[in-house]
């Protein structure tokens, strides 16, 4: 990383909580320095883990133009309170502007409250708020992919890979029996995600019957267990895995290879984000397809907003909707296009 470090890497109070540089508010201020202060709700998440290490390889690039970039980075370890009282320091360690990926996305009124007082705009990431929040304050803006998106393009891979394969419909009753592991109890994201495929499935002409769904908050490890749990109940009648994200549907793929399952016993797997670990599995056949989540795209809008709304300059070249959020699209993958989407 070539951003510059104004202080030393330290361990703060905070639980989960990971500090790389310190906002200083002894450092001279210009329009080219720029202090951002970035608040994640768990960096063991791995899509934000690696959305992360974009973000920082384009704020690298940005010296090239003449800035000078301190960063401060706090994991809440998925808690609001936590993230709270991490933003007020960053706050007060001088940032002038806030990359924020909320721990509770119903939850943003105190660190909203909290920016404002001190005029520094907030830049949400991958988990949007509620556009009542969003709308309470000019200098509030989001960055990521919509959800609904990523469901029904996952929806159309599943459905397009059914219609080719019919061996997918094991015991040749005309439906094809599922699960879904779904990301976190209440989460907007994982609720739409969740819905918008089915629904494309069916609008396919797909005809589904649901076994079972099981919470996996975004987790390998929990997905593996929910996923054991839910072969000793169902045996070798699921035949297709729906998982919210990549992480999930690789903890499923983990519980059938722990248990000893042969390929003819497998359901077909489908994922989101095209992580590293979810590409190289569709590469190998693992998973038959995943939704790219574009966290490059998302890196390079939030760095593009970050500069514009620090130095006043270039927000009108930003394509907004609701002159608030910054979409990124979804892109399919799947074993005949992977090879493209690995560095």
């Amino acid at each position: 990383m070539k951003i510059k470090i104004t202080g030393i890497i330290i361990m703060a109070a905070f639980v989960g909580t990971l500090i790389f540089s310190m906002c200083s508010k002894n450092q001279p201020k210009t329009d080219h320095q720029i202090y951002i202060g970035v608040a994640c709700y768990d960096q063991k998440d791995t899509f934000i883990g690696e959305l992360l290490d974009s973000f920082k390889e384009e704020c690298s690039s940005m010296e090239k133009q003449g800035y000078a970039i301190s960063m401060t980075i706090m994991d809440a370890a998925k808690s609001q309170r936590v993230q709270n009282d991490q933003i007020k320091q960053m706050i007060n360690d001088g940032c002038n502007v806030l990359c924020v990926n909320l721990a509770d996305r119903t939850e943003p009124s105190e660190i909203i409250d909290a920016a404002r007082e001190k005029d520094i705009p907030i830049i949400f990431f991958n988990r949007e708020p509620v556009e009542e929040d969003l709308m309470r304050w000019d200098k509030l803006y989001y960055v990521g992919g919509k959800a609904k998106q990523s469901g029904e393009l996952q929806g159309e891979l599943a459905a397009n890979y059914i219609k080719d394969n019919k061996k997918v419909d094991r015991n040749n009753d005309g439906k094809i029996q599922y699960v879904i592991l779904e990301g976190e109890m209440g989460h907007q994201d994982a609720i739409i995600r969740t819905e918008s495929v089915v629904e494309c499935l069916k609008a396919n002409g797909i005809a589904l019957e649901k076994l079972s769904y099981q919470i996996a908050n975004w987790n390998r490890a929990q997905a593996q267990t929910r996923m054991m749990q839910l072969i000793g109940e169902y045996k070798t009648d699921i035949e297709m895995v729906i998982a919210n994200s990549d992480s999930m549907v690789l903890g499923a793929v983990d519980a059938y290879e722990k248990l000893g399952y042969t390929e003819s016993n497998i359901p077909v797997f489908f994922g989101i984000d095209g992580t590293k670990e979810g590409l190289k599995a569709v590469q190998e056949g693992k998973i038959a397809a995943t939704v790219y989540n574009d966290k490059e795209g998302q890196a390079k809008a939030m760095v593009k907003l970050i500069t514009a709304a620090v130095t006043g300059k270039g927000m009108e070249n930003i394509t907004f909707e609701n002159k608030k959020c910054v979409y990124l699209p979804y892109k399919k993958v799947t074993k005949e296009n992977v090879s493209s989407m690995i560095p």
